[in-house]
């Protein structure tokens, strides 16, 4: 056994300081000619503080991308909890302790922001207190330092603890075990193919290896350090650049190499095509998930659990890269929902989409994407949206429709876009034109009321339908 690294995780709120305290870091540890841009692909970086190599992995701060830092303290040895000195404990600080906790590492509270006029150190370790964390002479063992990430006081300090818990845990790798490791970044690059940043954790990965995850498996065609360096092998506890991979693994998803590949991939495909028989148009919301990295795709599945449903919600394919016409091909054989975060719709993907009333939602913004997907999922959930029951038709003009009809759940406003049902299946939309009650124009309508309409929509509608307000 030889020693290796340690590999940390800096975790926190977002707007806590994290990434400024990880920038700070990297600008004043490696040389900036070299780091460049590759470390922000990789998501990790060396550096060498005190004769002393340390691993860095970067973690999102929104909500959206909990998985993400759940697998970042699952690799990790070591934590750096930042918490704002001027803001004290937030939601994602306990989210980020729960998965500390959870895995059973060390935690080193770094409490930045010391440098802002209304900073409050000792209101923040009594905040901590409050949560379970107890930090040296507040009651606890927990090792902490004051920092400014944007100023670089107490960072150094930070760093000597870092290196002496690590010490303290005799971390060591075997060097002639087959390589393993975590995926920690994935995606497509126009250029290149599939690129996949790794973090080692055991044995000697060497160019040229075969390569598998649980979803992807291939040989390893180019091998890179974290500074985009071509090398011919790393050991723990390096970050690196794969090239060779058939696939785009997730991330998360551990890798191995030689023989131990095909137990851990076979079984896959099988596992895929299972997932497919459940698809019921009838009892789920099927959804299809493109985004521009493994990291946004892992935040997508995150929001699907989270949106409020009376049917259960499926991913049935989650692919890097934008939205082409076999996508929507994939969407209309199983009457899903196209969801894309940071990607572009291809020209005739757009046009097969439209024709053949195929629903893509996109935006570059997790927050919007999120609200737009609940707000189309409670239109594919009908029993909660205002709607009313067709009870007469007598008419009209054109794409105008009168009707007459009884309100089931309120209110019905004037003015309204609808949906129209027919038979428990969405069919069409329109517009109210005009509301009357009592032959009386009103501005809305309650559950009970009966009502008569003029609408504007392009398709007939019959006795008994119903119109869903969005």
């Amino acid at each position: 056994m030889e020693k290796r690294p340690p590999i940390i995780a800096v975790m926190g709120h977002v707007d806590h300081g994290k990434t400024t305290l990880l920038d700070y870091i990297r600008k004043t540890a490696v040389a900036e000619k070299e780091a460049g841009g590759i470390t922000q692909s990789i998501g990790a970086y060396e550096i060498i503080h005190n004769e002393s190599k340390i691993t860095f992995i970067d973690t999102p701060g929104h909500e959206a991308f909990s998985k993400m830092r759940e697998h970042s303290a699952r690799i990790a040895d070591l934590a750096i909890l930042v918490v704002a000195a001027d803001d004290g404990v937030k939601p994602q600080t306990q989210n980020a302790l729960e998965y500390i906790k959870k895995e059973n590492i060390t935690c080193i509270v770094a409490i930045n922001k010391i440098d802002k006029p209304n900073a409050n150190i000792e209101k923040t370790k009594s905040d901590l207190a409050n949560i379970g964390l107890y930090l040296e002479g507040f009651g606890g063992d927990v090792s902490w330092h004051p920092i400014s990430a944007k100023t670089g006081e107490g960072v150094n300090e930070l760093l000597d603890l870092v290196v002496l818990a690590s010490e303290m845990q005799d971390l060591s790798y075997d060097p002639k075990a087959s390589p393993t490791g975590v995926v920690i970044t994935s995606k497509l690059d126009a250029r290149r193919g599939g690129i996949v940043g790794v973090i080692v954790k055991n044995g000697t990965l060497a160019q040229g290896s075969l390569i598998a995850t649980k979803t992807a498996k291939g040989k390893i065609k180019i091998l890179n350090d974290f500074l985009g360096k071509p090398v011919k092998s790393l050991v723990p506890s390096a970050p690196a650049l794969i090239l060779g991979l058939e696939t785009l693994p997730e991330v998360g998803e551990e890798f191995v190499c030689g023989k131990e590949i095909e137990s851990l991939y076979k079984g896959v495909t099988a596992e895929r095509l299972d997932l497919g028989k459940h698809i019921k148009e009838e009892t789920t919301i099927t959804l299809i998930v493109k985004a521009d990295e493994a990291g946004s795709l892992e935040a997508l599945r995150g929001i699907s659990t989270r949106i409020p449903s009376d049917k259960p919600i499926i991913i049935t394919s989650s692919n890097i890269g934008d939205i082409y016409e076999t996508d929507i091909k994939l969407a209309q054989s199983t009457h899903a929902i196209i969801v894309g975060f940071r990607v572009k719709i291809d020209k005739a993907a757009l046009n097969m989409a439209r024709n053949e009333k195929v629903m893509v939602i996109q935006s570059d913004i997790i927050y919007e994407l999120e609200k737009e997907l609940i707000e189309y999922i409670k239109r594919k959930n009908p029993k909660e949206m205002p709607s009313l029951e067709i009870r007469g038709v007598f008419g009209g003009k054109g794409k105008e429709r009168i009707v007459g009809g009884k309100v089931i759940i309120g209110p019905v406003k004037n003015q309204g876009a609808f949906d129209l049902w027919r038979n428990e299946k969405l069919i069409g939309s329109g517009k109210i034109i005009n509301l009357q009650s009592g032959r009386k124009d009103v501005g809305s309508a309650d559950a009970e009321q009966e009502v008569g309409l003029l609408v504007e929509s392009d398709l007939e509608i019959r006795m008994g339908d119903k119109l869903i307000f969005i």
